[in-house]
């Protein structure tokens, strides 16, 4: 493919600088549409060493309100960076509503240099296709712009650039034995970058080659088509502005009122004695699995969902207990900041992925998206359906890295919620566990549990299955959590 590109393609410097003024000033009053409607912006700046990539994005920046943009230059992973899912450092970089995020290198690394430089197994980076392709879907489904390019120059002229510059003494320390070693293996980066481009270049993340011998004619390209993707998004966002807004739909439970949630058997009880015997037991045994996760660098991510007053937070403190504190993180989920909500909902929770021989354990989750948000109608109908498959995706890409994921939910009925509903009302200090809010949600009883039916079904999968906890019984629902949370270590052990 990239064999046929035309690098003879230039543009006069006479009509360069008549192009250039009006083409900045449609980038500078695009930015502006873009910004208001709050639209974020990716821009992917792919390409061999010497293409040009540094030159194109600086003059890019020239027009652009420099508070509205970020450029992030991609180097080899940290240490630090390692230790977590390959996407999760480019999640941290995601712009927010209105702003841009320009990539100097990208995600795609782990298909070009890390593929050929064999820093990953073959494994990886064919699975990282898949990745990569449900990283950009959700972005841009959530309406963020993707523009990616491929700065491409040949060989000949690769050579040739490396040699101006190492003769020029403020350059040349650019210019060392990897970027000689990519020279030499210019083919197989070239057949790398082909079979990138022919598989992850989609309608709504498209690859644009830019012919890039010579740098004017580089340069009014990525702008044109800058301008063109922005006019494009724009129209559209003005657009589904106009439509007549419809109030999300909610799907009603079947008529004989059957679910996952109906058949519990709710009466299971474990007596004060032979639970303490049990939780001294489980508890030891986590404690040495936490050690054992680290030396093996294992990360575990532990995700707690249930009914009000189900017992989330003396669950928890079980599993915590014994451990290394040192070894793990409790994040405890409320209602999405201000800065949250002007990113995808995922965003916030790859912040706080554990690292590589860590445990994070989340008091509530991403699940929200299709519990509460979509029984409140916080989101769209279309949005939290497609949250199923995103919500997979996403723990696909944590189970890909050898993340164990445990997931409960913790059921009780409407009668022992309502005993431990008064409970909290007549026990000082226990006050502050109930609130209007939790008596609201109660109302919504039925809703709640269509959503927790759908989100059991479409959620469980063999790399993060869904455990449900009988928790009428707190010490039946104890010892069931701790159990479970040692046997999936044991097991990926």
């Amino acid at each position: 493919m990239l064999d046929m590109v035309d690098l003879g393609k230039k543009l006069a410097k006479t009509e360069f600088k008549k192009k250039m003024p009006d083409l900045e000033r449609r980038l500078s009053e695009l930015q502006r549409a873009m910004k208001d409607l709050g639209i974020p912006t990716i821009i992917v700046f792919e390409g061999l060493e010497a293409a040009g990539k540094g030159t194109v994005i600086n003059q890019l920046m020239l027009p652009l309100d420099p508070r509205g943009f970020k450029v992030h230059p991609i180097h080899p992973p940290s240490v630090e960076e390692v230790m977590r899912p390959f996407l999760i450092r480019f999640w941290k970089k995601l712009p927010s509503n209105g702003r841009i995020s320009i990539f100097d290198h990208s995600w795609y690394n782990r298909v070009l240099g890390e593929r050929i430089d064999k820093f990953v197994p073959h494994k990886a980076w064919e699975r990282a296709f898949e990745e990569i392709l449900a990283f950009e879907r959700q972005q841009a489904d959530d309406g963020a712009v993707i523009v990616k390019f491929w700065l491409h120059i040949s060989r000949k002229e690769q050579r040739r650039r490396f040699k101006a510059i190492e003769k020029t003494p403020a350059l040349s320390w650019k210019i060392g034995d990897e970027e000689w070693r990519q020279h030499e293996q210019y083919g197989k980066y070239i057949r790398a970058a082909e079979q990138m481009m022919e598989r992850t270049n989609t309608a709504h993340a498209p690859w644009v080659v830019v012919e890039a011998h010579d740098k004017q004619y580089a340069l009014a390209k990525v702008f044109e088509t800058l301008i063109e993707t922005w006019s494009t998004a724009v129209e559209r966002k003005k657009a589904e502005a106009a439509l007549p807004k419809t109030a999300p739909k909610f799907t009603q439970l079947p008529g004989r009122n059957v679910t996952v949630l109906s058949g519990l058997d709710l009466t299971q009880k474990l007596d004060k004695e032979e639970y303490a015997k049990l939780v001294d037991k489980y508890q030891a045994r986590l404690r040495e699995l936490e050690y054992e996760v680290y030396i093996r660098r294992i990360p575990v991510v532990i995700c707690y969902e249930g009914c009000d007053a189900a017992g989330k937070g003396g669950n928890i403190k079980r599993i915590t207990e014994r451990l290394d504190p040192r070894g793990y993180e409790v994040i405890p989920i409320a209602a999405p900041t201000k800065e949250e909500l002007s990113h995808h909902y995922l965003w916030r929770f790859a912040q706080v992925m554990p690292k590589s021989g860590h445990l994070t354990i989340f008091d509530r989750t991403w699940y929200g998206r299709v519990l509460v948000e979509r029984v409140e109608g916080f989101c769209s109908t279309e949005a939290w359906q497609r949250a199923f498959r995103e919500i997979n995706e996403f723990e696909a890409s944590l189970a890909n890295h050898g993340t164990v994921i445990v997931k409960f939910w913790l059921h009780i009925d409407q009668e022992e919620q309502l005993k431990r509903f008064k409970d909290r009302q007549e026990t000082p200090w226990k006050q502050w566990k109930i609130t209007e809010e939790d008596w609201r949600n109660r109302e919504k009883w039925p809703q709640y549990e269509v959503a927790i039916n759908d989100m059991l079904a479409n959620c469980s999968t063999s790399y993060a299955p869904w455990t449900i906890i009988e928790a009428d019984d707190k010490y039946f629902a104890r010892i069931k959590a701790l159990k479970t949370v040692v046997s999936a270590i044991e097991a990926k052990l």
